[in-house]
């Protein structure tokens, strides 16, 4: 009895030892990763057709400009930019290796209206991988856009969304478009807006995919970010989107090729 007591007793504590251990590594490994993500510069990514003036004539330009005092932030700008944005987002992804960041993924007719918008990054990033404005808590087949669920141009349900945003050319906007609360972990988002730490890219290998130039980019991103187990959210952010999107034979192409790929 006492043989099979002290053996019961050595497991047991070896096994509470093992556990205890893996919750110390992964809280060192938790909190090693915030004192990286607090240390990382921010890196604004922009692709746009204009030159380099016309960009900081930009109301994404000029709200850059107007928070830097506060939100210090690099900038990689494509201007006089041909390509799609999948394919200057990798670039910019790739070049993080020598140079780790918080990439910030933005339209070029986004005006951020908020001077603390890199501390609202950096807090949505220690609960999310990767965070957004506004986004979608569920996927269903063969759905068409974050907020759109079929064909016919059917919104989801509001207590499926999350986030918020402007719609128009100046603050206060012409529209303010409120899905729901901030800070839920979501499936899809839209990548008007989109930040994440290059290191968290570079360990999961996460890319967007070239064959989507600008439709169905963001909605692929997710998708393979949702495969790999990268985790996704929005955040309390203020901006201001000048265009609505197009649903055009470009976007239907773009669809079929989504279709093609995830076959769902």
């Amino acid at each position: 009895m006492i043989k099979i007591y002290l053996i019961k007793y050595s497991t047991t504590t070896v096994e509470l030892v093992g556990i205890y251990f893996k919750i110390y590594i992964s809280f060192i490994f938790t909190m090693q990763a915030l004192v990286n993500l607090n240390n990382l510069p921010i890196r604004v990514i922009v692709a746009t057709k204009g030159s380099l003036e016309d960009f900081k004539n930009s109301n994404t330009g000029k709200s850059l400009i107007s928070s830097c005092q506060v939100t210090s932030a690099e900038l990689k700008l494509f201007s006089s930019n041909t390509q799609g944005l999948s394919q200057v987002y990798n670039q910019a992804i790739d070049e993080s290796i020598s140079s780790p960041a918080i990439l910030v993924f933005v339209h070029d007719d986004v005006m951020i209206t908020d001077f603390f918008w890199g501390s609202r990054v950096r807090t949505g990033l220690q609960l999310f991988d990767v965070v957004g404005v506004v986004g979608n808590k569920r996927r269903v087949p063969n759905q068409p856009g974050w907020i759109m669920i079929d064909m016919q141009g059917a919104l989801d349900s509001f207590s499926n969304l999350s986030g918020s945003i402007g719609q128009g050319d100046f603050f206060p906007p012409k529209k303010l478009d409120y899905f729901g609360p901030s800070n839920q972990e979501c499936k899809l988002m839209d990548g008007v807006f989109l930040a994440a730490s290059s290191e968290t890219l570079n360990l999961y290998g996460l890319r967007f995919d070239p064959q989507f130039q600008f439709h169905f980019y963001d909605i692929d991103f997710c998708r393979s970010a949702e495969h790999l187990g990268v985790k996704m959210g929005t955040v309390d952010l203020s901006v201001i989107h000048q265009s609505y999107g197009q649903l055009n034979d470009q976007w239907l192409h773009s669809y079929q090729l989504y279709l093609k790929k995830w076959q769902s």
